[in-house]
């Protein structure tokens, strides 16, 4: 019985796994179940890193001796180190393509600080393309902008606009018949249109071409004087070998638009400023233009307005180092700092003072000019005048010195270098009598405090004060004088000397004696008007490169005043096979294998009425035409 029973059960255990064999669902269900359970005992359970920190600590190994405890009152364990990819989210972006609060500097894309002509800047959101979106300002708010006769350099920044006046829209067609109905205005609408007509011009100044420059009207006398003035008589001397330094001003047009930018020039609204002195909706996160925005709800701060333009000061400062570096790379060694460098340091109520918050980056600045053994100079703006006749302008005047000699003190350079590092300053206007202004001049200069004596020249226009208007008074005064042979192009005393730089040449005893009297390295000017100029204003305009080297004397470092910035300085280098030419005339630039290809134009969907035309040119073309029916007989004349 006991046999036959256990066989009876077997039998039925067999058939049993035969069916369920027949059923591959029940089977994989069966099969997956089986693995789990053995999953469950033959691995370990997965921690939390809570767990783990929560574990005892381990038992040391036989042999050796003990983890020692930290001693009682003694310094704490090191805490483990954060990861270097975390970036913190409370820090806002210096780049002015991701900030809108971030702009940039007007006058670092100029070629000169005193070409104030409307062709001197490059669009830069023509160049760039970038679609950003600005805050437009509230009426409320302090512009930047002033009265139009106004000598304050705040004036200056509101001509930020395109060079090139964009074209009306063209006026649709009237009906026939009808009669044209002059729309009823209203002041709201008064108020609007030239608001409106702004908005539109803006937009349609970033798709011209950024290098199509606009010309100067000028009337047929002028044209007429212009062409019956005497050629210019130019040297052939070349200063070859060449043995002095080569520089730009302001801004390297490669880094600048390299990924992240790297340029000095970064600057911002006055409406920017006082709306960073709420604090944000959410302090712990990043400011946005439209998520994250500054509470005006909540007190103001006036620190706190001024830590916003504290990091745009130190962004600027920390990316000098960067430039000087690429400069010496490549054999340049000579740089013009921006002025915007610290935006608003000498406005009369938002002005403060560098030091202490930006001697560090000076500093560490300073140093690397110093190991490179880099020149440094600055420019300070056209409307820095110490002849006018106005007060308000000296003051600002004397506020915008004092800005440029603390700059240029706190980089700490060497001996020499620190004398080489000069200001280069306009004299300005005539205001109607040129002795009285040189009169003033004298005056104001003797108040100068003697860090902005020690480091003050002066420099030739191209408008009123030739080079024999200021080397008297240079003389005089113990100022070096800065010679520049473009403006000398253009305003020169003809009883005197001929345009070009032939006869100039007379005077470079006088002019380097200037320099030599306070032992400072003469440094000059140079470029070239555009091909296309014919009158005086028109030659102002710098060319966007120079084709030659003008006739320097030997260990004379040359400031290159072109739209094209190192570009530029590149060039001389190639053409005359400067020191340093060979470390880029062999590149040969990168050319990815996805660019400059013809874009394919998507096509356009058909609507129903297109669709049934082509339909129906189908349907006719594929019809076979129908054949012409043959001539009549022709019959002879004998039937």
């Amino acid at each position: 019985m006991l046999r036959y029973g256990f066989g009876k059960h077997l039998t039925r255990t067999t058939s049993f796994l035969r069916l369920e064999s027949q059923r591959p669902f029940a089977a994989a269900f069966a099969a997956s179940s089986w693995l789990r359970v053995f999953s469950k005992f033959s691995t370990m359970p997965k921690r939390k890193s809570s767990a783990a920190l929560a574990q005892p600590a381990p038992k040391p190994l036989p042999g050796l001796p003990p983890q020692a405890a930290p001693i009682e009152g003694g310094p704490p364990w090191p805490k483990r180190r954060a990861s270097a990819r975390k970036v913190s989210r409370t820090e806002a972006s210096m780049n002015p393509d991701e900030n809108a609060n971030v702009l940039d500097g007007p006058e670092a894309y100029r070629a000169s600080p005193d070409a104030d002509t409307k062709d001197e800047r490059m669009d830069l959101e023509a160049v760039m393309d970038v679609d950003k979106k600005v805050k437009d300002e509230d009426d409320s708010v302090p512009s930047l902008v002033t009265n139009g006769d106004s000598d304050s350099p705040l004036s200056d920044l509101s001509e930020m606009g395109s060079p090139i006046k964009p074209k009306p829209p063209p006026a649709k067609p009237a009906k026939k018949g009808a009669k044209a109905k002059a729309a009823p205005t209203t002041a709201a609408d008064e108020r609007i249109a030239p608001t409106k007509a702004k908005k539109e011009a803006a937009k349609e100044s970033r798709f011209l071409d950024p290098e199509a420059d606009g010309e100067e009207e000028a009337d047929e006398e002028e044209i007429q004087e212009a062409l019956s003035r005497p050629p210019p008589v130019n040297s052939d001397y070349l200063p070859l070998p060449w043995t002095g330094r080569l520089g730009y001003a302001c801004l390297n047009t490669y880094l600048r638009f390299s990924n992240p930018p790297v340029f000095s020039s970064r600057t911002c609204r006055i409406a920017s400023i006082l709306e960073n002195r709420h604090p944000l909706r959410d302090p712990n996160e990043a400011p946005h233009a439209t998520k994250n925005r500054p509470d005006r709800e909540q007190p103001a701060s006036i620190r706190r307005g001024q830590q916003f333009v504290e990091q745009l000061c130190l962004a600027n400062v920390r990316d000098i180092p960067k430039m000087l570096r690429w400069n010496d790379r490549y054999g340049i060694k000579f740089m013009r700092l921006s002025s915007e460098m610290f935006p608003f340091a000498s406005h009369e109520e938002y002005g403060y003072k560098l030091a202490p918050f930006a001697s560090e980056a000076l500093a560490d600045a300073g140093k690397v000019a110093a190991e490179l053994g880099h020149r440094l100079t600055t420019h300070p703006g056209q409307y820095t005048q110490l002849g006018s006749p106005r007060k308000s302008v000296i003051d600002n005047a004397l506020r915008d010195l004092d800005y440029h000699a603390e700059m240029l003190s706190l980089l700490r350079l060497p001996e020499q270098q620190n004398r080489d590092a000069v200001m280069i300053l306009h004299l300005g206007g005539v205001f109607g009598d040129k002795q009285a202004t040189l009169d003033r001049f004298r005056a104001n200069y003797a108040k100068l405090p003697q860090p902005v004596k020690d480091r003050l020249v002066l420099e030739n226009d191209d408008v009123s004060w030739s080079v024999h208007d200021l080397l008297p008074v240079c003389e005089e005064l113990n100022i070096p004088l800065v010679l520049d042979y473009h403006h000398h192009n253009i305003i020169f005393d003809s009883s005197q000397i001929r345009e070009g730089t032939k006869d100039i040449m007379d005077l470079y005893p006088r002019i380097l004696q200037t320099w030599k009297r306070k032992n400072i390295t003469p440094k000059m000017h140079y470029s070239e008007p555009c091909p296309a100029a014919i009158t005086g204003r028109q030659r102002r305009k710098h060319s966007p490169r120079v084709a030659t080297l003008p006739p320097l004397p030997q260990g004379v470092d040359l400031m290159i005043e072109a739209k094209d910035k190192e570009q530029a300085v590149f060039e001389l280098m190639r053409i005359f096979k400067l020191p340093g030419f060979e470390t880029f005339n062999d590149i040969v630039p990168h050319v990815r294998g996805d660019e400059n290809r013809a874009a394919k134009p998507t096509p356009k969907k058909k609507t129903q009425k297109k669709k049934r035309a082509s339909k129906k040119d189908e349907e006719e073309d594929s019809q076979p035409e129908p054949t012409p029916p043959p001539p009549p007989e022709i019959l002879p004349d004998e039937d």
